[in-house]
């Protein structure tokens, strides 16, 4: 009886931690620090044409600018450890990372379901139902671009819609067809070019470049879509010429009356 006990005791100790060896690694709530009050372009004086005269007509070129009323930009650097922890959050070990790799990860909801992850799909058939057996690879239900629209009051002409800003070509400013790199979420493998995303701007040529990719995720379980910014371990200039871990855009109504602001959780996983 004895030596069945060692080796019951020996065998429910190598399965719990084969168990422990096959769990993902999930993202982990950020602390996050914002700038009060975040910042937006000024604007512009009138210009102005002094020679009005009665009777006479004229012919005026106009070139203006307008505030986008559907995003929000957040950008910044992101430090942190990886570490070797219990669930009580004892440390036995920790890396700190002076250039982490890895993403940041913003949404709407706080609770995103991460073992169901996968890419956001702007063509999927709308319907909600089970969707969680397509995990790592393109949603084919629940939320797609004509949802997210409704929700965030864009309509299809803007010109700063979702799709007119994410694609699976990655960027429409530049046209030169640029995608997002190899990452991983949950140990989940996304290919490059796999899901819908953009590049924003960098300081080289006020444009988008390699740098600064954002990629759509999406949870099915709770309908959330996650805006996902992949880490740039070389920490490059970003567009206001300082040097940035990451650039992102989210969605936000500010379109005719609405004015109230949206709350955003964040994640990250570095690596």
């Amino acid at each position: 009886m004895i030596k069945f006990n060692r080796l019951f005791l020996l065998s429910t100790l190598l399965i719990v931690l084969l168990s422990a060896a096959v769990l993902a690694v999930e993202p982990f709530g950020a602390t996050v620090n914002p700038v009060v009050p975040s910042d937006r372009a000024p604007i512009d004086s009138a210009g102005n044409d002094p020679n009005a005269v009665a009777g006479n007509i004229s012919s005026l070129t106009i070139t203006g600018y307008s505030i986008t009323q559907a995003w929000h930009g957040y950008f910044g650097n992101v430090s942190g450890t990886v570490m070797l922890a219990d669930s009580g959050d004892n440390v036995m070990y920790n890396w700190s990372l002076a250039s982490p790799e890895g993403e940041v990860y913003a949404s709407t909801n706080n609770s995103v379901v991460w073992v169901y992850i996968q890419c956001l799909n702007f063509t999927s058939d709308g319907t909600y139902g089970d969707d969680t057996g397509n995990a790592g690879s393109t949603s084919l239900h629940g939320t797609n671009l004509t949802i997210l629209m409704d929700q965030f009051g864009v309509d299809q002409g803007d010109v700063d819609a979702p799709n007119n800003t994410f694609s699976l070509a990655g960027t429409h400013e530049s046209g030169e067809g640029l995608t997002h790199d190899q990452f991983y979420t949950n140990n989940f493998n996304f290919s490059a070019g796999e899901c819908l995303s953009t590049h924003l701007f960098a300081a080289s040529n006020s444009s988008e470049d390699s740098k600064f990719q954002e990629v759509l995720l999406y949870d099915p379980s709770t309908s959330s879509v996650v805006f996902t910014s992949i880490l740039d371990e070389e920490t490059p200039l970003g567009f206001d010429a300082k040097p940035h871990d990451f650039e992102m855009l989210v969605l936000e109504n500010g379109h005719l009356t609405d004015t109230s602001p949206t709350p955003y959780y964040f994640w990250v996983e570095l690596e």
